[in-house]
């Protein structure tokens, strides 16, 4: 059930209702111009992941800043995105299942939506739904990059997908999904680049052996918030799928530099706002944010701007607080910004996007493909 809104445009932020998911607008408008820039001098070109913000609305931000499309994740993310309006998706994940398929295949009569296989049954499957329902389906074949979890390895296998896809005459060879997750999150700058040249590698590999069989590789789409510079720079990447970049959470700020220093690229746009709803105990106070506010599967949370404070543990419905004698202890009532170890699943627990400017609501964006797992 869709929650009423925790605030309304003009509020001030302490005035909102808690817990709530809020935008720090100029940090995110900041974000979203960064990457622009840096897209805009590469060869490549940005394909933002969905999977990130669930929102026609920020999709539509980052189209006019220059990106291409969107990534998703699951069928029901490209519908609400092709519902409202954007026009080029790609499916980056295997879809299988009759019903699925046939989702898929009629989403593309109002958008170009494209998917990625990693085996002869399913793009059989996928040709079957696409005959079905008059449309032609572009199918990206997915090799392995080193995350080791869907695709082919690159090399032959892969190439002898792309001539399956290429003969059927309901769906044509879109290229390659070369996505490594496992490397977004090593923290040091040498991993990342190694992690990334080695994908770069198989990539080019497989792309030299789509031609010599005579097949173009329209795409070789990839790299995420922790390494995109990598595969802009290897000269093979063509679109860099970074999701969380508009956004950053405190898990993506642990990633270092070369000088050893936290990456500062993007700015913490994105937090929970919570309340103090206990300070009972000294040294301890509990907010009302917990399980089902913020997700702790990537580390507990931060408290913005207030490193005396530690957020040391989520149940349902509560976040425990701890700090020392020196610290000046947070009144009942007080209103704190988390920052989400992850923010992707921390957003998929909230319905509303508050846009907060200089203090002021400015704006309420529905998370509009929030729970969208089919």
């Amino acid at each position: 059930m869709l929650q009423a809104p925790p605030a309304q445009p003009g509020m001030r932020e302490d005035e909102i209702d808690t817990p709530a998911l809020v935008i720090d607008l100029d940090a995110f408008e900041y974000n979203l111009d960064t990457m622009a820039a840096f897209v805009a001098g590469t060869s490549t070109k940005l394909r933002a992941h969905a999977k990130t913000h669930k929102s026609p609305v920020v999709a539509k931000l980052q189209i006019e800043r220059g990106a291409v499309g969107q990534c998703v994740q699951k069928v029901a993310e490209a519908e609400v995105l092709a519902w409202g309006g954007i026009a080029d998706i790609l499916v980056s994940n295997e879809v299988v299942g009759t019903p699925k398929l046939a989702r898929l295949a009629a989403l593309n009569r109002i958008a170009n939506v494209a998917v990625c296989a990693d085996d002869a049954p399913q793009i059989a499957a996928i040709a079957a739904a696409a005959e079905a329902g008059g449309v032609r389906l572009s199918v990206l074949v997915e090799i392995d990059a080193g995350g080791k979890r869907c695709g082919v390895p690159p090399g032959p296998e892969a190439v002898a997908l792309a001539q399956l896809i290429a003969a059927s005459p309901h769906l044509r060879f879109g290229g390659l999904q070369a996505y490594n997750g496992s490397a977004q999150h090593l923290r040091r700058p040498e991993e990342r680049a190694a992690a990334i040249a080695a994908a770069s590698e198989g990539c080019r590999r497989t792309v030299e052996q789509l031609r010599q069989v005579g097949l173009d590789c329209p795409i070789v789409g990839g790299a995420g918030t922790g390494t995109f510079p990598y595969e802009a720079a290897s000269g093979v990447y063509t679109e860099l799928q970074a999701g969380s970049y508009c956004f950053m959470d405190a898990d993506y700020a642990l990633n270092l530099d070369e000088a050893g220093r936290r990456v500062s690229t993007f700015r913490h746009a994105l937090f929970v706002l919570s309340t103090v709803m206990s300070a009972a105990r000294p040294g301890v106070a509990v907010l009302d944010a917990g399980h089902k506010a913020v997700a702790v599967d990537c580390g507990l949370p931060e408290v913005w701007q207030r490193p005396d404070i530690r957020y040391t543990g989520a149940s349902d419905e509560h976040g425990t607080l701890n700090f020392g004698p020196e610290t000046t202890a947070p009144k009942l009532g007080e209103k704190l910004r988390l920052v989400p170890g992850h923010c992707d699943p921390t957003v998929d627990r909230h319905d509303w996007y508050v846009g907060v400017r200089k203090g002021r609501v400015e704006c309420l964006w529905p998370v509009a493909a929030r729970g969208g797992m089919a």
